[in-house]
């Protein structure tokens, strides 16, 4: 396929930014191989992302972005451009079990009483009862009545999210919680999180707004034992951090309810990565 320019004149990157984008690039593609996306419907996703992010974040002040300066900026043609800005937008909207679960494991890990004094997630009864104060029914129903507290259970018990013991309690594996019960939550957690960290980053490179968090370390010379002791111990760590934060937000949330015009948000994410299972 060609690239859209003469041999002689085509444009070359500086060697830190093209380093950057293949590293970027390269796991993306190995995802979009793995689902069957080759590189002519890869460069269609491309194109309307080329010319929704020129139309969303470079128009000139007080004008409205016209088919012309959009060529000029992405090179993407302009009959291309006039049939993408026909095309309904993509629906974001998460879907709906991933939404409860979500809900539901960040009440039962950060509201009273479905923890303890320690900030610990209680075990919970299975099923509501007149003599139960606490249970996973009670805790599911309590977001919602729309999705059957058993179907999520069951869900999770099967990827080791929770687990029941001998008196019918459901504990909570705090360390395994990645809600994806299908295609759907996989990709919706995929592009929310990769999306996001990756907005920050590219701002951060940008260099056009306020910096913003955004660190991380690196170590070399561990053993595979040391990696996996680390593994655990980031996860420990991330888990309470992301507890303590999302317990502070709740407190402001509600001390601020009686003013409907806050409508700010954030994503803080932390994670892991090694080399362990590195492809060659």
């Amino acid at each position: 396929m060609s690239s859209g320019f003469p041999d002689s004149v085509i444009p070359v990157l500086e060697p830190a930014i093209s380093g950057a984008l293949q590293r970027v690039l390269s796991p993306i593609i190995r995802l979009m191989l793995s689902q069957g996306i080759t590189l002519p419907l890869a460069i269609e996703v491309l194109k309307r992302e080329f010319v929704a992010t020129a139309r969303r974040d470079f128009q000139l002040e007080n004008k409205s972005i016209t088919d012309s300066r959009i060529n000029l900026l992405t090179g993407v043609h302009r009959k291309d451009i006039k049939r993408l800005r026909e095309l309904a937008d993509v629906d974001a909207t998460p879907p709906p079990k991933h939404s409860f679960g979500a809900q539901l494991f960040a009440r039962w890990t950060t509201e009273k009483p479905w923890i303890d004094a320690q900030g610990t997630p209680r075990p919970l009864q299975r099923l509501a009862t007149q003599n139960t104060a606490l249970s996973f029914e009670g805790l599911a129903n309590s977001i919602s009545r729309d999705i059957r507290p058993r179907s999520l259970l069951d869900e999770w018990v099967r990827l080791k999210i929770v687990s029941i013991n001998k008196a019918d309690e459901v504990a909570l594996n705090t360390t395994s919680f990645i809600p994806r019960t299908g295609l759907e939550d996989i990709f919706f957690n995929f592009g929310l999180n990769l999306g996001e960290h990756a907005e920050t980053a590219c701002d951060n490179a940008i260099g056009d707004a306020t910096p913003r968090f955004d660190r991380s370390i690196h170590h070399e010379g561990l053993s595979a034992e040391q990696l996996e002791y680390l593994s655990k111990r980031a996860s420990e760590l991330g888990t309470r951090l992301l507890q303590t934060l999302h317990t502070e937000a709740i407190a402001l949330k509600q001390s601020s309810a009686a003013k409907p015009l806050h409508k700010q948000r954030f994503t803080y994410g932390v994670y892991w990565h090694d080399n362990q299972n590195k492809r060659q």
